[in-house]
């Protein structure tokens, strides 16, 4: 069994501009010292043991399902259950 964590995140060449609506509520509560907030999505993700390697399906959910990779990219953490 795996458990797998997907983060989503726009690319840095695309406009976030739910990230910064979010921006600009934190500095008018005051923290004027944060640059840049990224809005992202986040998936967790447990598969049975596969014949085919952990890596190769989770990118395979990625690239068809969970992020657009055109707009988007990702990453993951794969953690195997002892």
């Amino acid at each position: 069994m795996y458990d797998v964590k997907v983060y989503v995140t726009y690319k840095n060449s695309v406009l976030d501009p739910q990230g910064e609506a979010v921006k600009g509520a934190v500095h008018r509560l005051g923290f004027s010292e944060i640059d840049e907030i990224r809005i992202g999505k986040f998936f967790e993700i447990r598969v049975s043991k596969t014949t085919q390697p952990i890596e190769r399906v989770i990118e395979e959910i990625c690239d068809k399902l969970l992020a657009n990779v055109n707009m988007e990219t990702y990453r993951y953490e794969i953690e195997e259950e002892v």
